[in-house]
């Protein structure tokens, strides 16, 4: 499956230090030989929205990530990270992190060393480190804000020209550096761990206007942005991107759950393709939403008042209280407080949460086995059966709640959005939502579900391959990986497609100062490459960290 979307084949590939230099039949022997009869050889994936900045810096793995055959990651999305930063604003960042992405204030300073002050400084940083996988990275808009203007900046006062002049200014020296482009957000429910909103929310689109002027300028980088829709006019949304990626001449792409009208959306971004004016929405393959239990970081309990003495404590000195017969009376009485991040409100909506199986996760389940559903059936109200479930497994029981691209109690819309030429896979948020989401391991789901495993709406794996590898990395600008093709990048997979899928998430205390996450593994990895060297040997990690840090656009080797 060579990444082309194009038939399959069978054939021999030759790899010389990091490049493929031959496909086909090849004589001879090589230093090293996988044999892959019988099983998939494909491009390494190239996860497009993940969160890693911070993991880049404390940790040489990008797990999840690299545990499902991605190869390749591009940070900096959203408008969030930790550079540029001033020395006075490293706890800022690392609050705004906190809220936005969920990375515990803990992790960060114990985990950040801070070695870095500009933004090319930072890239100096990472690519000082030693990593299994490729880096990428985007500008982000808020700590450039806070680094050009200051506090004021943070309190998101409106730009001066001076300001926007600053700012262009430390775009450019980016650019220069090797970032792939810039982003921002705009939605109301990203927010610091106080409830404040980022610097990057409602700025004029005069601000946006100005960092498009340099990538058309520089005749470089991608504009990533996460809209407001949802909360604000999907119309105006959209017609503002219009003009920022008309005014760039350069590749956008914007964040996409489940729109109220998806018909009308595919048309608008079919009417501006054909203008010449390349928007693409980012969709990904699998409901989102969270992921609750008594150890991540919100349950349907959590925010009640009575459980606010728990909140420090041990999963199993929660789990021997919540079993008390009075404690449990109030938490299933009790309404929850206001909370900081207003995501935390979906660990309540009961008719979406779905219990996880100890072997296996149903990420496309039945609405008749919600929590709702079944506390119905079974003559409980659901805050009661969700209270009996957190309790099993000695408090180690995990449940899914189905937010976005679930809305019909099924993934047709995903189906519908992934026939379009306009859509690219992506949001796996891989390094952030440490203790709610885990969802950097699409690539496995959505190769194994929609190709093999769904009854329905299927897509050949040949399609599947391409979205994963070549068509996300040809619209960062990376044209020099996701298809194996002599002078290419030797990022590879050699996949056991019939034991591949995705294992249940589990709890594990791996973060800076014995910080938990959720993780997620994966059975059917033979090998996956990268820059020409085994990373991983029947789904376990060898030792080797070939990863580098990519600077800016690439093209294939010339041979």
């Amino acid at each position: 499956m060579d990444g082309s979307g194009g038939p399959s084949f069978t054939a021999d590939v030759a790899i010389v230090g990091d490049t493929i230099v031959a496909v086909g039949n090849i004589e001879g022997s090589a230093v090293r030989e996988i044999d892959a009869d019988g099983f998939l050889v494909t491009p390494g994936f190239v996860d497009i929205h993940t969160h890693y900045d911070g993991q880049v810096i404390w940790s040489d793995r990008l797990q999840p990530s690299s545990n499902h055959g991605v190869t390749t990651v591009l940070t900096g999305n959203c408008g969030i990270g930790f550079a540029p930063c001033l020395p006075e604003h490293h706890a800022k960042l690392v609050d705004m992190m906190e809220g936005v992405e969920d990375i515990p204030e803990a992790v960060s300073t114990v985990g950040l060393t801070w070695d870095w002050e500009t933004f090319p400084e930072y890239l100096d940083a990472v690519e000082s480190r030693s990593h299994d996988i490729d880096v990428a990275a985007l500008l982000p808009h808020s700590p450039l804000r806070a680094y050009a203007m200051g506090d004021r900046g943070i309190a998101r006062e409106p730009a001066t020209s001076a300001d926007l002049e600053r700012m262009k200014e430390l775009t450019r020296e980016a650019l220069s550096a090797g970032a792939l482009g810039f982003a921002t957000s705009r939605i109301a429910i990203h927010r610091t761990s106080r409830g404040d909103h980022i610097p990057s929310f409602s700025t004029d689109e005069a601000e946006l206007h100005a960092m498009a002027d340099v990538l058309r300028e520089e005749k470089a980088g991608l504009f990533q942005l996460v809209s407001n829709m949802g909360f604000a006019s999907f119309a105006d949304e959209f017609d503002m991107m219009t003009r920022v990626a008309e005014r760039a001449g350069r590749s956008l792409t914007y964040t996409q759950g489940e729109p109220p009208a998806a018909d009308q959306v595919f048309q608008k971004l079919a009417d501006v393709n054909a203008r010449g004016i390349g928007i693409k929405a980012q969709v990904f393959p699998r409901p989102i939403g969270l992921i609750v239990g008594i150890e991540t970081s919100v349950h349907p309990f959590s925010l009640c008042p009575s459980y606010a003495p728990l909140e420090n404590k041990t999963r199993s000195e929660i789990v021997e209280a919540m079993r008390d017969p009075d404690l449990r009376s109030k938490l299933l009485s009790e309404p929850p407080d206001n909370p900081s991040n207003p995501v935390f409100l979906m660990a309540r909506q009961f008719d979406m949460i779905f219990p996880i199986g100890s072997d296996s996760i149903d990420y496309e389940p039945d609405p008749s086995q919600s929590v709702a559903a079944r506390a119905q059936r079974e003559g409980l109200s659901p805050e009661e059966l969700c209270y009996d479930l957190l309790l099993e497994e000695d408090g180690k029981r995990l449940l899914m709640v189905a937010i976005a691209n679930y809305r019909n109690g099924n993934l047709d819309y995903v189906e519908t959005a992934f026939r379009d030429e306009n859509v690219v896979m992506g949001l796996g948020d891989g390094g952030a939502h440490y203790g709610m989401i885990c969802d950097a391991s699409y690539t496995t789901f959505a190769l194994s579900y929609w190709t093999r495993d769904r009854s329905k709406g299927r897509f050949s794996v040949e399609d599947m391959v391409h979205s994963l590898a070549r068509k996300p990395a040809e619209l960062i600008g990376l044209r020099d990986r996701g298809l194996i093709s002599p002078g290419y990048r030797a990022n590879l997979n050699v996949i056991d497609y019939d034991r591949l899928r995705v294992l249940p998430p589990e709890i594990r205390h791996d973060l800076p100062g014995g910080g938990k996450r959720l993780h997620q593994r994966a059975e059917g990895y033979v090998a996956t490459v990268v820059n020409g060297v085994v990373i991983t040997e029947y789904d376990t990690p060898t030792n080797a960290l070939p990863g580098r840090l990519v600077r800016g656009a690439q093209e294939p080797a010339q041979l």
